[in-house]
């Protein structure tokens, strides 16, 4: 049995798919990890191993900033290191950033099945697009919204909700996949479905399975099953 045939004997009503970018389409852990890596080089530090920075990459800067250089939001020199990571990140964000296995062939299925999807990320926009057009699905996902599109990031459910818009479907008819406990709450915020993507970088403290998600899965090759 397909994919999409596993998907749509859980979800009968199913006309959208949403994808989050970092952890779930893409794995973007390597050109992440190297800016703050650069920066703890700078400082007198030894860089930290993929394995232990990869955890906070859904986090962005914010959770790379923590646990590379220790500082918090609320520091006084955290927006200026912010600026500093991500001027780093904009240089180089697509030199490692791939799609996981799977991936492709799950949109290539989705499109046969005319089953439109899009890309719903917490990165800004003007990051989302070079890295969808470097993945080549630009221009075959139906919208690509970052967390400055509509002024409110998630777990806020108004990205969803205008990604739901743009692909011509109710947010009843759709579902969201995601590697992060924000995402599973801006599901359930919009009204989707959710689905926990467990080989993503899952940087909470609990595990996918206590994010309440209708689904956890393992392997992208396995999502739907």
């Amino acid at each position: 049995m397909s994919q999409i045939s596993n998907l749509l004997e859980h979800w009968p009503q199913l006309r959208c798919v949403l994808f989050d970018l970092d952890g779930t389409v893409a794995d973007t852990a390597t050109d992440l990890s190297m800016p703050i890596n650069a920066m703890r080089i700078e400082r007198g530090m030894d860089p930290l191993p993929l394995s232990e920075l990869r955890p906070y990459a859904s986090a962005g800067a914010r959770g790379l900033l923590g646990k590379g250089l220790g500082v918090k939001p609320t520091d006084a020199d955290f927006d200026s290191l912010k600026d500093d990571f991500l001027r780093r990140y904009e240089q180089g964000m697509c030199e490692h950033t791939h799609l996981f296995d799977g991936i492709s062939e799950l949109f290539d299925e989705l499109d046969e099945r005319q089953i439109p999807w899009g890309i719903v990320s917490n990165k800004v926009e003007r990051y989302v697009r070079p890295i969808c057009e470097h993945l080549g699905i630009s221009e075959r996902s139906r919208c690509l919204i970052g967390g400055d599109t509509t002024g409110h990031p998630k777990p806020h459910p108004r990205p969803l909700l205008l990604a739901a818009e743009l692909a011509g479907a109710s947010p009843n008819n759709c579902i969201y996949l995601g590697d992060d406990r924000r995402d599973i709450e801006a599901a359930r915020a919009a009204g989707m479905g959710a689905i926990a993507c467990g080989y993503g970088y899952c940087g909470d403290e609990d595990p996918p399975s206590a994010w309440g998600a209708d689904r956890v899965v393992e392997f992208p090759r396995d999502l739907l099953r």
